[in-house]
């Protein structure tokens, strides 16, 4: 949790290029959240770590056909260095090998570095819309009124069953 937090939060998060702190204050996540992505069938969180030390994270949870990316997170000071792109690869592998057709994702819309970076991976806007949760602080202050999601998808193509 705290590397999610250090990526996307506070100050410690401008050291990386994933920063929202112009976006959002206040938490990423918690305990009670992860805990619940945890327990539901077809979720894992998926960890990156070098000699005991965690890298990088992320959430993929399979739903039929499709799997859901989110809460990637790679240590600010160590982004761009190929870390990202590996942990990717490896959900994308685990969500092929699970049965998972297309990956799918939501981002910022003001996030355009990020959505550039998934776009060069493969990436396409579906034009899906999401709200962004205002009045929900589990999910940060806003420091704007007119965030939202957009949706965005990648077809898995391979053998589903390689290991």
């Amino acid at each position: 949790m705290a590397l999610v937090e250090s990526a996307y939060r506070g100050e410690s998060s401008r050291q990386g290029w994933t920063t929202e702190a112009d976006l959002l204050d206040g938490q990423r996540t918690d305990v009670s959240a992860v805990s619940e992505l945890i327990a539901r069938s077809g979720s894992t969180i998926v960890l990156a770590e070098r000699a005991g030390q965690l890298l990088a994270s992320a959430h993929i949870e399979v739903k039929g056909e499709d799997c859901a990316f989110g809460m990637f997170a790679v240590r600010p000071e160590l982004q761009g260095k190929g870390i990202g792109d590996a942990l990717l690869a490896e959900c994308e592998r685990r969500a092929r090998f699970a049965g998972a057709r297309r990956m799918t994702m939501t981002v910022i819309w003001t996030r355009a570095e990020l959505i550039a970076w998934y776009e060069r991976r493969g990436y396409r806007a579906t034009g899906e819309r999401q709200p962004f949760p205002y009045g929900d602080a589990r999910f940060g202050l806003p420091k704007r009124q007119d965030l939202h999601f957009l949706a965005y998808a990648k077809p898995l193509s391979g053998d589903h069953h390689a290991g």
